[in-house]
């Protein structure tokens, strides 16, 4: 089955395609480009692109995956908006994942990343593997969202918003070992944790390894409910101001 999987949860604009087997997921087609202010310009194209990297159209997708963040209010609601039109337009399934979770279990070659609820088949590929791992991307504001897995990749806590510090804080009190994402790279110095390279952002393979069991059983599609985690800047007025006294 052929997957169309969306993340515009962090800098990183992401389209790619899977194929999803009884075997496992492969990568078909993938883009990404880092850029924090063109969610909105580079998705669509970058969702044509990967289309016409295998001569796919858009009536052959049997799923879509998105990444429901956290993430910023304006980047993620591109990816969840693409995602819950396409689907409505081409009368697919829509299925939904932490973004975090994404980068918490890198899918690498010859990996099935496909245990949904359960973590990583193979725990070794883990990027906690070994040890227990805190995931960080930048969530603006000197802040980072976060969540902790165990070597399996196995979701301890969060996802959860706050100060490096409190990251940190939290980070120690469940034995972290190992950091990854953007926001551990921006922040290392205030979490204290060696970093690993990458991941740097959600891994589409991941992704849809972690939806696979929902797309194999046919499940029906779920809302695309974003993980904001917090309160926009702009909020509409609760009563009007005088204009004269």
């Amino acid at each position: 089955m052929l997957v169309l999987v969306v993340d515009s949860s962090t800098p990183a604009v992401t389209a790619a395609l899977v194929e999803v087997s009884a075997d496992g997921v492969a990568l078909r087609a993938s883009r990404c480009t880092v850029d924090a202010r063109a969610h909105g310009e580079l998705l669509a194209p970058q969702v044509d692109a990967v289309l016409a990297d295998i001569g796919a159209r858009p009536a052959d997708l049997a799923a879509i995956v998105a990444g429901l963040g956290p993430g910023p209010f304006t980047g993620l609601r591109v990816g969840l908006v693409t995602a819950a039109t396409m689907g409505q337009v081409l009368n697919v399934p829509t299925y939904g994942v932490c973004s975090l979770d994404g980068l918490a279990q890198p899918a690498a070659p010859g990996r099935r990343p496909d245990a949904d609820a359960g973590g990583p088949a193979d725990p070794g590929r883990a990027a906690g593997a070994g040890g227990t791992v805190l995931v960080a991307s930048d969530a603006r504001r000197r802040e980072v969202y976060w969540a902790v897995y165990d070597g399996a990749g196995r979701r301890l806590a969060g996802p959860d918003v706050a100060a490096p510090a409190v990251a940190a804080e939290r980070a120690r009190d469940l034995a972290v070992t190992v950091a990854v994402g953007d926001g551990a790279h921006r922040y290392a110095d205030v979490l204290g944790l060696p970093v690993r390279d990458e991941p740097r952002y959600p891994d589409p393979l991941a992704l849809a390894g972690l939806a696979a069991a929902r797309i194999r059983a046919g499940g029906p599609g779920e809302p695309l409910t974003p993980l904001y985690l917090r309160r926009p800047d702009a909020v509409a007025a609760t009563s009007h101001k005088p204009v004269l006294r």
